[in-house]
């Protein structure tokens, strides 16, 4: 019973990051949340016909897959082809990010959404007063120019196979361990009019929350079944 309890907390877990991946299907760069509870569950319980007896492990993570790159012709959007994350500068630590919908501070200076400072390998880049957002030029290798003038170049970086260990830190970004350093993103461009996309797809969500639905209905029951036989052991018992 207690394991069962425990399934239906997990299962109400899942729920929940299932549906925040929905929610976020039109969200520029998100990446969804991953979690293969159900699944595990659905597969011991088939072995065992319908119980599990021992207690699963909940396993989340992010699916940093690329996300479909859609043209806005906006020349402060860009997308990232390829792994990798341009870095934001804060006043804490560095961030991560897939989302390129960027603009120009008060200062000039490129940054995010939230306005947060994106990083160029030399610092923030900035743009001179006499040139506007509409006519700078991002280069696929990231290099930001105006006209003639080069400003800078974007800070990309790349974790590899760590990238697992990034945590979400909401707005679209992520935060690194300590311990873990970023490399310079290699075979990545930048794609600028674009922004990238949301990697959810809605059909394999709906699949998934109808998993979780159909597995904490069947565990629902079999606690009930359970507490109805223990009731009807305890009324033989008192005569």
């Amino acid at each position: 019973m207690s394991n069962t309890a425990s399934n239906l907390d997990m299962l109400m877990r899942e729920f929940s990051t299932i549906t925040h991946n929905m929610a976020n299907v039109n969200t520029t760069g998100f990446k969804r949340r991953t979690n293969a509870f159900a699944a595990a569950l659905e597969a011991k319980q088939a072995r065992q016909n319908g119980e599990a007896s021992e207690e699963l492990e909940m396993y989340a993570g992010l699916d940093f897959s690329q996300g479909n790159l859609v043209q806005t012709a906006r020349s402060l959007d860009l997308a990232l082809s390829g792994k990798g994350f341009f870095m934001l500068e804060t006043p804490t630590e560095p961030l991560y990010t897939r989302n390129g919908v960027f603009h120009l501070n008060e200062n000039n200076q490129i940054v995010d959404g939230e306005n947060r400072l994106v990083s160029g390998q030399g610092g923030p880049i900035i743009v001179p007063p006499t040139a506007d957002a509409s006519s700078l030029y991002v280069s696929p290798d990231g290099i930001v120019q105006a006209g003639e003038l080069r400003l800078g170049q974007l800070q990309i970086v790349d974790f590899g196979a760590d990238e697992n260990k990034l945590q979400a830190v909401g707005t679209g970004a992520f935060r690194a361990p300590e311990d873990l350093t970023p490399d310079d993103a290699t075979g990545t461009t930048v794609k600028q009019g674009f922004q990238e996309g949301s990697n959810v797809q809605m059909v394999p969500e709906l699949v998934g929350l109808i998993t979780v639905s159909r597995l904490y209905d069947a565990n629902m029951k079999y606690i009930t079944a359970k507490r109805e036989s223990g009731e009807s052991l305890m009324n033989v018992a008192m005569g």
